[in-house]
């Protein structure tokens, strides 16, 4: 079966400059993704490619089976682009336009726009959207983005100028939506919420996917395993940092754990403890960016 979101080889290029380099990149319907990388790094070159914004000057993709751009699939996605504009309106407006848009109708477009506007707790309804502050536009633009109930979420930092409460809010609405059986594609320069929601992380650099993976598999990759024994000399094999009292503290990789706690009783050693360190995101994601 298909992936619901799928890059092939895409690839961007603006004259002599590449926005984007041979991405490929699958998004499963009942999965997260999250999509980080610095500002510049082709992030939203390739949420806009998904969305038929732009096209590829290399590669293709799909989004339902179908190739990007395809009109009857859009509005099976909800998008919310990284900074949402409106027309002259209430949010009610905003909302209801974006259902008709994606071929709601009457009655079940007004029900379900009124939902919306309590699900994002957006009062007052005779303001226009414009002059609403940039977290309450951003709510409006969510509820937007999801008044019709899409298949496929692609979101462009959806936590962006929202308070602790909306960042919340939109951490449960994501984990909603993937146990719905959606796909949720979205990019963010907020490790906490990658961490809590995604079930996988792409990194991009300069247009390149560096690594991709879920976090447990990332944050294996050369992790350490803390030891500390009491020793009365030297243990074979292992380099360690000596402390007091006879202490040692060894730093190994996991597969040498086990040899290492054996070498420590056979040399008449006391073990203190044991403690397995795994990597964090924000290391993975500096290392990403070569700049570790």
């Amino acid at each position: 079966m298909a992936a619901a979101l799928q890059f092939d080889q895409v690839t961007k290029k603006y004259g002599a400059q590449t926005a984007l380099n041979a991405l490929t990149l699958s998004v499963e319907s009942g999965e997260i993704v999250g999509f980080l990388g610095p500002n510049g790094a082709g992030k939203s070159t390739a949420i806009h490619l998904a969305m038929g914004f732009l096209r590829p000057s290399a590669g293709g993709g799909t989004i339902l089976g179908k190739p990007f751009g395809d009109a009857a699939t859009r509005a099976r996605v909800g998008f919310l682009p990284d900074s949402p504009a409106f027309f002259s309106g209430t949010a009610r407006d905003a909302i209801r336009l974006a259902g008709a848009l994606s071929g709601m109708r009457d009655p079940q477009l007004r029900m379900r726009a009124d939902e919306m506007l309590r699900a994002f707790n957006l009062h007052e309804p005779h303001k226009d959207v414009r002059k609403f502050s940039r977290g309450m536009q951003q709510r409006a633009a969510l509820a937007a983005a999801l008044v019709h109930d899409p298949d496929v979420l692609i979101l462009d930092e959806p936590t962006s100028a929202l308070d602790p409460t909306g960042v919340i809010e939109v951490r449960e609405l994501l984990r909603a939506a993937r146990d719905a059986g959606k796909a949720v594609f979205f990019s963010s320069h907020q490790l906490s919420e990658v961490e809590e929601v995604c079930d996988r992380v792409a990194f991009l650099r300069s247009g390149k996917l560096e690594r991709v993976g879920t976090l447990d598999e990332l944050t294996a990759v050369g992790a350490r395993v803390e030891i500390v024994a009491r020793l009365p000399g030297d243990v074979p094999g292992f380099h360690g940092e000596k402390l007091s009292d006879q202490r040692v503290r060894f730093l190994v990789p996991p597969s040498e754990e086990r040899r290492c706690i054996e070498s420590i009783w056979a040399h008449s050693g006391e073990l203190l403890s044991v403690m397995r360190q795994r990597r964090s995101l924000e290391e993975l994601y500096i290392e990403s960016q070569g700049a570790a």
